[in-house]
Order: C-alpha cells, then sequence, then structure tokens
C-alpha cells in the first residue's frame, strides 16, 4: 500500500472517531466524518505538494 492509502485509511478512521464523539445525531455524524475525511486527505496533499520542493 502507498503513502497516500495509509494515510486515507488513517483519516478514514480518525474521522469515524471524531465524528462519532462530536455528534449525537447519525445524519450529523457522516456529515461530519465525511467533511473531516476531505479536510485531512486534502489537507495531507496539499502539505505534500508544498513540501515537495525543499530539499531534504
Amino acid at each position: 500500500m502507498s503513502h497516500l492509502g495509509i494515510m486515507a485509511v488513517f483519516a478514514l478512521f480518525v474521522s469515524v472517531v471524531f465524528a462519532t464523539l462530536m455528534r449525537d445525531e447519525p445524519a450529523d455524524q457522516l456529515r461530519l466524518g465525511i467533511r473531516l475525511l476531505a479536510g485531512l486527505v486534502g489537507g495531507g496533499i496539499a502539505a505534500g505538494w508544498l513540501l515537495y520542493p525543499l530539499p531534504f
């Protein structure tokens, strides 16, 4: 599995846990979980593109 796949699985688990803990209604949990998943995966990809040109 690639780094992107591992990040997506981790983001999925984090989103499920946070959405379950933070919202009571199932519809609100689903909506928040999708927003969190999109934000975590999108933020990880954006950070990767921003850090790509740095010489490490």
